[in-house]
């Protein structure tokens, strides 16, 4: 079964099946089974199931008690938990802009993940990140992605990106690191004068507390994360219960166990080490910019 194929009114949601992940490796490593973790919370052996499997919000007395019982003692990883369960319980009964700006499930998801998260790191291979992308940057972009027939649709993708970089502003903004191949700022989307604005506009937001970016060069020779663009989004301070984002030309993949996104991780800070540092990379703009020609 897909897993967020709807199951009854219920569907499974990335934050659930995280969370649920998390218990699931709490009780393995515990020696407990799901029939005395049911127990433990006055519940059925299916609902435990499902808990695990990311489909029912969890309340914070089960998540409590079930911490208890497989002895996970440290008040701050319960915590972490509780946290991701609030956030996953906001997240199920949201009714966001995007829910009627959008027609692809696979982006609503992400959106609203985006809207939760606390920090965002970003790998892009061949284009600069959504959320820093200009208004004439993201038109160049959409009329070559979308048919003939949609064209009509442009200003609303543009509108719903616009709308997605709210999250750079405001009491709580989103905290962003991204890490750009040089390419991406060197392929001419929209002709020189678009990529030179697109580049100024990227310095300018570079110089925001909240962003930090950096460029890894060509002479940087091969690389660890050649395989394609990611996104981390952190939902706890401590980036024990990330998830990575991995969007395909028609499918949307998520990387939810914790070894695995702890790898993506790894490949991400690896990268930055290697990278320009976030002044040399400015510069590295500047210079770009000023040899693209008319």
């Amino acid at each position: 079964m897909n897993p967020a194929t709807p199951q009854g009114n219920r569907s499974s949601t990335v934050l659930g099946r995280r969370l649920g992940s998390e218990l699931l490796r709490l009780r393995d490593g515990s020696g407990k089974t799901q029939q005395q973790a049911a127990q433990v919370i006055s519940a059925t052996n299916s609902k435990i199931v499902k808990m695990e499997q990311g489909w029912v919000p969890m309340r914070d007395p089960d998540i409590r008690a079930l911490c208890d019982f497989y002895g996970l003692e440290d008040p701050e990883q319960v915590g972490r938990l509780l946290e991701v369960a609030r956030l996953d319980r906001e997240r199920r009964k949201a009714k966001g802009w995007w829910v009627t700006s959008l027609t692809q499930g696979s982006l609503r998801e992400y959106i609203a993940m985006e809207d939760v998260a606390l920090r965002l790191r970003t790998w892009q291979l061949a284009l600069i990140p959504g959320l820093f992308q200009t208004p004439d940057y993201m038109r160049a972009l959409s009329v070559a992605a979308v048919s003939p027939d949609r064209i009509s649709e442009i200003e609303k993708l543009v509108d719903v990106r616009l709308q997605r970089q709210r999250r750079l502003q405001g009491d709580e903004p989103l905290n962003i690191h991204a890490v750009i191949w040089e390419g991406a700022l060197r392929q001419m989307i929209g002709g020189p004068q678009v990529m030179r604005q697109q580049l100024e506009h990227l310095r300018e937001l570079a110089e925001q507390p909240n962003i930090d970016v950096q460029v890894l060069p060509f002479r940087a020779g091969v690389h660890s994360c050649g395989g394609g663009p990611f996104n981390i989004l952190s939902f706890a301070e401590s980036g024990a219960l990330d998830v990575v984002h991995m969007d395909g030309l028609r499918s949307t993949n998520w990387v939810e166990g914790a070894e695995e996104s702890a790898a993506y991780t790894d490949l991400f800070a690896r990268t930055c080490t290697t990278s320009l540092s976030p002044y040399d990379s400015s510069r590295f703009m500047e210079s770009i910019a000023k040899g693209m020609n008319e």
